[in-house]
């Protein structure tokens, strides 16, 4: 079960400061939908507008984004994540927004949906996770792919976060592993076949992790 917040994954980004939208904004998006869940509406106001995690891989849709982005204007869904390339999205059904803590479902053509996360607090403190795997400032040149047997190791070597997405780029699952709180090794497969991106925000927990993974692994 996921129990991890999404306050216990800030260390992977290691802002000065945490910044949150305005009550103007947080009130746009009730409007707007009628409701907003309230594990979201605390962490817009407590840390939706920290630059750190927008700087990632994909894209974060914001309060900012329904009032400008003509396709956000005009679902009646509260999206929370893009894809980068639009492969797939991650949202709150309408049905559920009055929910305090909604699940998450992920779509490819906003028509049908897979499970993504259990609860949106899960979402958050997951997706916030694997995104940082994109920015850190100490990380190997690209991805590795890992087997069975690197799969195992990897589970005897490393403490698995109780966190995950689901059906995230074409139905894969992606789990995420660490030794230190602000490094990070997020996993994208199956216990068969993966592909692993790591790395820290300090030096040294970039080689505690590194050495963590030694044998680990071929480079994609």
């Amino acid at each position: 079960m996921d129990t991890m917040s999404w306050r216990a994954v800030v260390p992977l980004y290691g802002p000065a400061e945490l910044q949150g939208y305005t009550e103007e904004d947080i009130a746009y998006l009730k409007e707007r939908f009628g409701a907003l869940p309230s594990v979201l509406e605390e962490f817009y106001r407590a840390a939706g507008r920290t630059e750190a995690f927008h700087h990632v891989q994909d894209t974060w849709l914001l309060p900012e984004h329904f009032r400008t982005w003509d396709w956000l204007r005009e679902s009646e869904h509260l999206f929370l994540l893009n894809e980068n390339q639009g492969v797939c999205r991650a949202l709150i059904r309408r049905e559920d927004l009055s929910l305090p803590d909604p699940p998450v479902y992920s779509t490819e053509d906003d028509e049908h949906w897979a499970l993504c996360a259990p609860s949106t607090s899960a979402f958050l403190a997951a997706a916030l996770a694997y995104e940082a795997s994109f920015t850190f400032p100490h990380s190997p040149e690209g991805f590795l792919w890992l087997n069975g047997e690197d799969m195992d190791l990897l589970s005897t070597r490393l403490t698995q976060l109780p966190l995950s997405l689901q059906n995230w780029l074409r139905e894969m699952e992606i789990t995420l592993y660490q030794n230190a709180p602000d490094n990070l090794a997020a996993v994208t497969g199956d216990e068969e076949s993966a592909s692993m991106l790591y790395g820290a925000v300090c030096e040294e927990s970039y080689r505690k992790l590194d050495a963590a993974l030694e044998g680990i692994g071929e480079p994609m």
